[in-house]
């Protein structure tokens, strides 16, 4: 298999979003480095979360082209997304009982906590709260604010399994991709207050147009020809440079998504060494850091009350850890269930809620 830079870059981001996240859970009123830097135009979570969403788009394309059917499509997409889910959401509710600030017989009573779980498992209604769980935190009572982003990555899947029929006609997928891009930048750009208060269930319009450009833009790629390393520096020192002067211009709101694109995949693409093998070594970790270190957080902040520096180091150690534990349990039963092909039934299922909940 050859080797690419992915998982170094997915790593990078997972830990972008917890360094963020480290300062409105300490109850910090600044904001990251990067913030700092830019004068507010952009932040190490935001770029964490559009690159995580640019890769996503260029990887799932690309299994969508050696998927046999649409079956095996969704089986994929499912044993990727669900079980570290549950995972963390079964431990959550489990362990919730030590930071419950009431009577731990009240605790497993409550509605709340009979719904945690499957509210969040729907992706149509998700439940950020656990009454009587963090109330007194400086970010009050959100366990896991990170879940926001995976009806949308789910819903782009969906998108994506479209192209399934004509996925070996590249002219007419590039054409197709150009169109929803435009589409999409524009309402992106012009969009009302009115509009951005829309709300499909937990997909809220602008949102769903901003992370649907970031996956967009990352299928295009997938169906760029990147043979020639030469052109991937080419276009990852273009991008890097379109970039810098955009924010010296204060333009980036407007050119992110194509300078982003042109820096993460090419990125992605090239085999650079020591860092190219991390995915061999460790395993992607980062979908597991950025479920589990929200809860995590939220967990050192209530017996602690850590500053944004300390949290962020005890965080990170504590999370990775946890990711690797659950990537090394999770990914075998995932590999053993990806010998089974589920009854289309399921997938069908999968798709008609889905659709129901837009």
């Amino acid at each position: 298999m050859h080797k690419n830079n992915f998982d170094f870059l997915r790593l990078i981001f997972a830990i972008f979003v917890i360094i963020t996240h480290s300062y409105p859970l300490s109850g910090n009123t600044e904001e990251d480095i990067l913030f700092q830097f830019t004068n507010g135009q952009t932040s190490l979570s935001y770029i964490g979360m559009r690159g995580f969403f640019i890769i996503s788009g260029f990887l799932i394309f690309q299994s969508l082209l050696r998927s046999r059917d649409l079956t095996d499509y969704y089986w994929k997409r499912a044993l990727r997304l669900f079980p570290a889910l549950f995972v963390v959401l079964f431990l959550t509710v489990l362990l919730g009982v030590i930071v419950y600030q009431g009577n731990p017989i009240d605790y497993f009573t409550s509605k709340s906590i009979r719904t945690y779980i499957p509210n969040n498992l729907s992706l149509n209604n998700l439940q950020y709260q656990i009454s009587g769980i963090f109330d007194s935190n400086p970010y009050k009572s959100a366990i896991n604010g990170s879940l926001w982003t995976i009806p949308f990555e789910f819903t782009l899947f969906i998108l994506v399994s479209c192209f399934f029929f004509i996925r070996f006609k590249c002219k007419y997928i590039r054409l197709i991709l150009i169109g929803l891009i435009i589409v999409l930048y524009v309402f992106n750009l012009t969009i009302t207050d009115y509009m951005s208060a829309i709300n499909y269930k937990v997909l809220n319009a602008k949102y769903m147009s901003n992370l649907g450009l970031c996956f967009l833009m990352g299928s295009f790629m997938a169906n760029i020809d990147f043979k020639s390393d030469k052109f991937k520096y080419f276009l990852f020192i273009s991008g890097i440079v379109l970039l810098f002067s955009s924010l010296i211009f204060s333009i980036f709101n407007i050119t992110q998504y194509l300078f982003l694109s042109m820096i993460v995949i090419p990125f992605g693409l090239l085999s650079v060494k020591y860092i190219n093998s991390i995915g061999k070594t460790i395993g992607d970790m980062s979908y597991g850091i950025y479920i589990f270190a929200f809860p995590v957080q939220q967990t050192l902040m209530f017996y602690f009350n850590l500053n944004y520096k300390i949290l962020m180091f005890f965080s990170l150690i504590l999370t990775i850890l946890l990711s690797y534990l659950s990537l090394d349990i999770v990914e075998k039963l995932s590999l053993e269930l990806k010998k089974y092909k589920p009854n289309s039934l399921i997938v069908s299922m999968l798709i008609k809620e889905r659709m129901h909940a837009k």
